[in-house]
């Protein structure tokens, strides 16, 4: 009997198993940059305002960099990455370390366990944040670096203190900064 012109109805266990594996990763990637804040309200031109005084200002930036972390690192990363395009060597370094960086940061679902041990998600970001760093100073761009990261950091410290928070409302155990609510109606001023 021949099988000549028939459609197998299984596929080999390798190739399904690379299948499953890239639909995870695909999904993972729509999640996790699911879970980031909205850029529409981290953007939104009727919540900027100066604020009064030094201790609103710092307050504000704390608030803000507690609520829109993903994003703040996205940018800073962004910046960081700009600064490398005439940099061949560093640029594979840094795209290495992004793909840590998805994989470690940005597309858990879940907490990272080493050793028995629950990791922070803070934690987290400071040793991702130090090691590209140092893995980016190695290949010789210090300058860059160095400049980048100032530059991504007055950016975030900008928008962090000139961002009103009044209509941003986080929950305790991720921040302890405020209590949950539901935020206020728009107002028609």
């Amino acid at each position: 009997m021949t099988t000549y012109g028939t459609i197998p109805t299984s596929s080999s266990p390798g190739v399904s198993t690379n299948l499953e594996y890239i639909s995870r990763a695909k999904e993972r990637i729509k999640a996790g940059l699911g879970a980031r804040r909205p850029w529409k309200v981290m953007f939104d031109f009727h919540s900027f305002k100066l604020p009064a005084n030094f201790q609103e200002a710092l307050a504000r930036v704390r608030i803000n960099v507690a609520y829109f972390r993903m994003n703040y690192a996205m940018i800073v990363l962004l910046i960081l990455f700009l600064s490398l395009l005439w940099h061949p060597v560093s640029l594979i370094v840094f795209i290495v370390l992004m793909a840590v960086w998805l994989f470690l940061y940005f597309l858990r679902d879940e907490p990272l366990v080493v050793f028995g041990r629950m990791i922070d998600d803070r934690v987290v970001l400071i040793v991702l944040s130090i090691l590209t760093i140092v893995l980016l100073l190695l290949t010789h761009v210090t300058l860059n670096v160095l400049v980048s990261l100032l530059i991504g950091v007055v950016v975030v410290l900008v928008h962090g203190m000139m961002r009103k928070t009044d209509d941003l409302f986080l929950d305790e155990e991720s921040t302890g900064l405020m209590t949950t609510g539901v935020p206020p109606p728009p107002s028609s001023s």
